[in-house]
């Protein structure tokens, strides 16, 4: 409450503007970043270090621009430059952040993986998330569909999601909701920006196993 006894419409901003396209949006769909003493740019996936932030799209071309035009700097207030596998190095650690997730919500039971569970889960309503590997085939991808009001990726391969549950490779993962799987979401969203959408064909409507 303010001191006229008006409700504040929100604690904190959950919006920022990225600095190449000028567009305001939220900050899911932003990466954060920060200059080092060094000055080098520092990527902050987690939004938590110290110092001034500066906030592009989370998307390759995007950043690409930022990289090639030097426009961190501007975001810095300060010459600051960029390594140049500054995009492969966040693309590389969001899928080491999702896996991470997605292993963190299996051992708290929040995580299956295998088509039989996951459609299971599915059609008790029990899913938040449907995760489906991007190198799987489309037509058993095509036999599940996305939770009512969910979430689907298909951002990593078969080999990652394996990580995640202790195998050497998952086509089909689904996660219940809670703070984990926001923070999938969160994470599974921009990465799917770095690698270009990548395992984009929607999930569908069906559902019969012919993959685990």
């Amino acid at each position: 409450m303010t001191r006229g006894g008006r409700t504040k419409d929100r604690e904190a901003p959950s919006e920022r503007r990225c600095l190449v396209t000028g567009e305001v949006q939220p900050k899911a769909g932003l990466i954060r970043f920060v200059a080092g003493p060094d000055g080098v740019v520092i990527p902050d996936l987690a939004e938590k270090l110290p110092g001034r932030g500066f906030w592009v799209a989370a998307d390759r071309p995007t950043l690409e621009k930022a990289v090639a035009k030097g426009l961190f700097s501007r975001g810095a207030k300060a010459q600051v430059k960029a390594d140049a596998d500054l995009i492969d190095g966040i693309e590389a650690a969001l899928a080491r952040r999702v896996v991470e997730l997605v292993s963190l919500a299996r051992k708290a039971g929040d995580a299956v993986a295998g088509f039989e569970k996951v459609k299971n889960w599915l059609a008790d309503g029990k899913a938040r998330v449907l995760l489906q590997a991007s190198d799987g085939s489309d037509r058993g991808k095509g036999k599940l569909w996305t939770p009512p009001g969910g979430r689907w990726f298909g951002c990593l391969t078969a080999s990652e999601i394996g990580l995640a549950f202790g195998r050497d490779h998952v086509i089909h993962s689904a996660l219940a909701p809670g703070g984990l799987t926001d923070k999938v979401i969160r994470d599974a969203s921009r990465l799917n920006g770095l690698r270009g959408h990548i395992g984009s064909s929607a999930a569908g409507k069906d559902s019969r196993a012919d993959e685990r």
